[in-house]
Formats: C-alpha cells, sequence, structure tokens
C-alpha cells in the first residue's frame, strides 16, 4: 500500500487510547526489523528518518527503501522527516517523496517558530502531507541539566495553544523533560504540564520525543494524557551493538555481514514488538 496518512494514524490513537511508535530508519536492516516487527503485531508503524540518517543513506535510497517496505507491508507505513532544520531542508525531504514531516523551530523565539512552523504547513498541507512542529528544548544525549534549568526548557501551554492553532500543524511534541540518547539516571517527565496542554489542546496528537529508556508505567501515563506518538532510537542502536559485540567476543573470525547482521536486525526487531505491545498499537492495523 502506499504511505499511511500521519494525522489519521495518530488521531485513531488519541480517540482510542494508543500510541504509534516512530523507529528510526538508520541503514537496511533498521527498516526490515521495524516493518516485519510491524506486521507480525498488525500495528501501524512510522519510519522515522533525522538529518543525519538522510545524509549517511543517501535521500534516494532511503525514500525507496521506506516505499518498498510501504507497499509490501501489510499495515499503515509512515516517513516521517525527523527534526527537519530547515523549510529548505523541508522542501528536499517533500520533493523525494516524504509523506509528513517534523519541522524543529523549538530552538527560535515563539514568533519565529509558529512563522517558520506555518511556513512549512503551508507548503505541505496543499499536498496532503502532514506536519508536526515542536515547543521547548528537547534534552540532548546528556541528561545532566539542573532543576531550574530544566524547567525553564519545559513547554508553556499557552505558547503550545498559539503554536497549534497559528501554524496548523496535526502534532505537537511539547518538551515536557524527555531527552534524546541515553539517560543519565530517571527521566523525570512534567505530566503536571503535558496535562495543562492537553487541556488547552484536547484534539491535538501529542508527540513524546526520546521515548528509548523512560519507565513503562510513565509511557502508559502519557498516552493516557494524550501521547499518540512515541519516537524510539536508541534502544534499538543499543540491541544491534550489543548484538554484534556478543558474537565477536564469541568469535573473532566472523567476517561475512550476514552472520552478524541478520542476528543483530532480529535484536532490534524484538525491541520494536515490545514497544508496540507497551504503546497499545498492537492490533490497530
Amino acid at each position: 500500500m502506499a504511505f499511511a496518512s500521519f494525522k489519521e494514524v495518530l488521531l485513531d490513537g488519541l480517540k482510542n487510547g494508543y500510541a504509534v511508535g516512530q523507529f528510526n530508519m538508520n541503514n537496511l536492516e533498521f527498516t526490515q526489523a521495524i516493518v516485519e516487527a510491524a506486521n507480525e503485531e498488525k500495528s501501524p508503524v512510522i519510519l522515522g528518518c533525522s538529518e543525519g540518517a538522510i545524509k549517511y543513506m543517501g535521500i534516494d535510497y532511503t525514500v525507496a527503501m521506506a516505499r518498498v517496505a510501504a507497499e509490501t507491508a501489510k499495515v499503515p507505513v509512515i516517513l516521517h522527516l525527523d527534526h527537519g532544520p530547515s523549510f529548505e531542508y523541508v522542501v528536499k525531504c517533500v520533493r523525494a517523496g516524504f509523506s509528513s514531516i517534523m519541522i524543529d523551530a523549538s530552538h527560535y523565539a515563539l514568533e519565529q517558530n509558529i512563522e517558520l512552523t506555518k511556513r512549512v504547513v503551508d507548503l505541505c498541507h496543499p499536498l496532503g502531507i502532514e506536519v508536526e512542529g515542536e515547543l521547548g528544548r528537547i534534552g540532548g544525549t546528556e541528561d545532566d541539566l539542573t532543576v531550574d534549568e530544566r524547567d525553564a526548557t519545559l513547554a508553556l501551554p499557552e505558547e503550545a495553544k498559539r503554536l497549534v492553532e497559528e501554524s496548523g500543524i496535526d502534532a505537537l511534541a511539547p518538551a515536557i523533560g524527555s531527552a534524546h540518547g541515553v539517560y543519565v539516571g530517571k527521566p523525570e517527565l512534567a505530566f503536571g504540564r503535558l496535562q495543562e496542554i492537553r487541556d488547552l489542546l484536547p484534539n491535538t496528537p501529542m508527540v513524546l520525543h526520546g521515548g528509548s529508556g523512560i519507565p513503562d508505567e510513565d509511557i502508559r501515563k502519557a498516552i493516557s494524557l494524550g501521547v499518540s506518538k512515541i519516537n524510539v532510537n536508541t534502544e534499538n542502536q543499543i540491541a544491534l551493538t550489543n548484538t554484534i559485540r556478543e558474537i565477536f567476543a564469541k568469535d573473532a573470525k566472523v567476517y561475512d555481514p550476514r552472520k552478524y547482521l541478520g542476528p543483530g536486525k532480529a535484536a532490534i526487531k524484538e525491541v520494536v514488538k515490545e514497544k508496540m505491545r507497551l504503546f497499545g498499537s498492537s492490533g490497530r492495523a
């Protein structure tokens, strides 16, 4: 089948109390593992791809792999630009065939964020491409913010309302204390802040970035508060790398990539399936 509608998939999750996983493509094995897991779990799935991964794989290869995956899958598959850095880069991905876009203007002041995000929406919506925006600052790979600094990065409810209403985005990624990469210590999500935003925007799907390593109970609570998309990448990368390390530790003479990438792909697949069950998306396709 062709790529599915980002908005329709997330709204179904919002309506029925589950979240759809965005699992990032990093190469062919990641793509195969993610879509195989989705087929087996009968779950809709979002293939996320960052600027760095696109540069590594090549944009034409990226879209071609995702398109083959979608055409052969038995479940809805979406190809989503993750953290689009600029309007010009969004145009490049739209022309290449991405089916939905995230524009990350969260590092700008609110007015600039709204302006750039709206510009992307005005480009994408007439083409049937839906858009995710971001507000606040998601932490990086080192989760070492002090309490005061952490509070300053959180999305403000009234600003979230303005961004959604004035830009016309289809989903919002509000910063609520999650971080990309490996967490140092236990993540502390600002559920009160998420609830305030949800109260102002009851019909807007929310997105949780930095979904790797967050405790299961926190994931379930976030979903209950309207999070309909959860991004996962680091746990899949770790699963692949740990598997390959184990294989080389047992037999340093292994040289055939299929002998270590195959088991690595299987490890990614198991992580994805576990996440789909946790997110409640299994059996929803």
